[in-house]
Formats: structure tokens, sequence, C-alpha cells
């Protein structure tokens, strides 16, 4: 199983050369998995200053991480394959014991929310009105994009057939192109969407909300790091906030591991959420 793992973390889709979990420790390489909420361009654009700056502050190398969809991120979390990962609270709930991974920051004050959208000229104006319908969404364990609204869905006695297409931004395009009645993303994506696409589309539900995407590092990473890499992030909140909403965001805060309990008391289990066992995907080479 060790050397699946390993196997799986070397082929994960990098910017720069490959790095294993725990390497960069002071002045080394240090990987930063995002999750492909976006597309990996668009992320490495909103991102790339942010990682840039962050390496100034703490004299290390940092590189950001992505894949080419939301199942082999999930692959590549379970490889432990990321020193650093910006993933969603289902994935945190699952890889925090699973891979060892620590939560250390999330967004300050948000809470994550999921959101369903449809043509502003379509006659979907609520979710009682997509039964039947084909309904888009980037991945099955996409937490709020997904597993919140499937389960507003399940709460109204919808019946609907799913299309998983990759991203978020994959979903609105979708929605607006006509190929989907409606599909399921999260405010802040929404927030972020290219202005002419949104025009094109309207809010026609919105979930509870639960504790945000966490950054977590992994167990391989000196402890020492980890803190000062804390630091570093709640220090960028303030003397950066440009590059922080860059990203879509207005700032850090340090967390803790039972942030996530709102999201564990759910009681969703890994089978329900879509998220494949190890093994099952493999991360693809560059």
């Amino acid at each position: 199983m060790k050397k699946l793992f390993t196997t799986i973390a070397a082929l994960c889709m990098t910017l720069t050369a490959p790095a294993q979990a725990g390497e960069a420790t002071g002045g080394g390489e240090v990987t930063f998995g995002i999750v492909p909420q976006q597309s990996a361009s668009r992320l490495a654009r909103m991102w790339g200053p942010f990682l840039q700056e962050l390496s100034q502050q703490t004299g290390m190398t940092f590189s950001f991480r992505t894949t080419k969809d939301i199942p082999t991120f999930e692959a590549c979390l379970a490889a432990g394959a990321f020193d650093y990962a910006y993933m969603n609270p289902m994935h945190y709930a699952i890889f925090s014991s699973e891979a060892a991974y620590r939560a250390i920051a999330h967004q300050e004050g948000k809470r994550l929310k999921g959101v369903m959208v449809a043509r502003v000229d379509s006659e979907f104006s609520e979710i009682a009105s997509l039964d039947g319908q084909n309904i888009a969404f980037p991945s099955p364990g996409a937490f709020g994009a997904s597993i919140l609204n499937r389960a507003s869905l399940q709460q109204k006695g919808v019946s609907y057939t799913a299309a998983y297409v990759k991203s978020h931004d994959s979903v609105y395009r979708a929605v607006a192109a006509g190929l989907m009645a409606a599909g399921g993303g999260v405010t802040r994506t929404w927030n972020a969407l290219d202005p002419d696409v949104r025009a094109q589309l309207q809010i026609i539900h919105e979930t509870e909300g639960f504790t945000p995407h966490a950054i977590a590092v992994h167990e391989g990473v000196d402890p020492a790091q980890a803190n000062q890499i804390q630091a570093a992030l709640l220090n960028m909140s303030v003397t950066h906030p440009d590059l922080i909403q860059g990203i879509g965001m207005k700032g850090f805060v340090a967390a803790t591991d039972s942030d996530w309990d709102d999201v564990r008391a759910l009681g969703v289990d890994r089978e329900e959420t879509g998220i494949k066992q190890e093994g099952e995907i493999t991360c693809p080479s560059g």
C-alpha cells in the first residue's frame, strides 16, 4: 500500500518538479495543493501571486499544485502528495484521519454554502421545479456544490439525473449554455465567475452554512515549519489583503481540527460522498 501511495503521489499534475510531502523543511520546495474548483490556468493566476508572497515571507519556495479534476485531487490527498493543501470540508473530515492532514487555517468570517443555479430565462425558479431534469455537479465529493445540494434535492423529493463535469466553472458554463437545467456551485466560485456567464444565471437555492475549506499540513512536514506557515498566513491577512482577495477570501484565522465537527456531525460516510478508495484513481502526469 505504501508503494502504491508513493506511485500515485509521483504522478500528480504539477506546474513545477514534484516533491514528496515533508521533504521541504526550511528553504526547500514546499508543495501546495489546490482543489480544482476552477481550471488549472485560472487557479494558477489566482494563487500564483499569493504563493509568491508566502515564499517571500517565509524564505521557502512554494510550488502550486492541482489536478485535472476533483476525484484525482482526492486520490492525491489520499496519497499524502502535498505538503500543504487547500481542501473542501468533507475532504478534510476524511483525510485528516486517513492521510494525516492537520488544519492550520481557514477563511475568516465565512460559512460555506452550496448554491443551485439555473438560467435567468428558464422555467426553473426553485429546486422543486427540477424534478426529472439533468443537473450538473463538479464531482460526487464536492462538499457544498454536490453533497449539500444533493441533500437539498433529496429532502424535497426531487428526482434528477446527475452529470459530473469536473469543476465549478464547468457547471456554470454548462447551465448557461442550456446543456443542463441547473447546476451546483458554492458562493465563492459564483462570486468569482466571469460576469458575462453569471449574467445569464440566477441562484434558485442556497444551503445552510458550514465551516469552510481547510488549509492543512501533512504530518510529514516539520511542525516548526507548519507553525511558521500558519503565522505567515495570518500576517498576510493584515499586510496583503489584496492578495487574499485575489483568491476570493477576506482573510485567514487559525484553525483546529474540531472546527470541522459540524461536517462530521452530518454523518456522511465515504461511500455517500463518491470519493474513491485509494488505488481506484491515479494522479496524471503533467
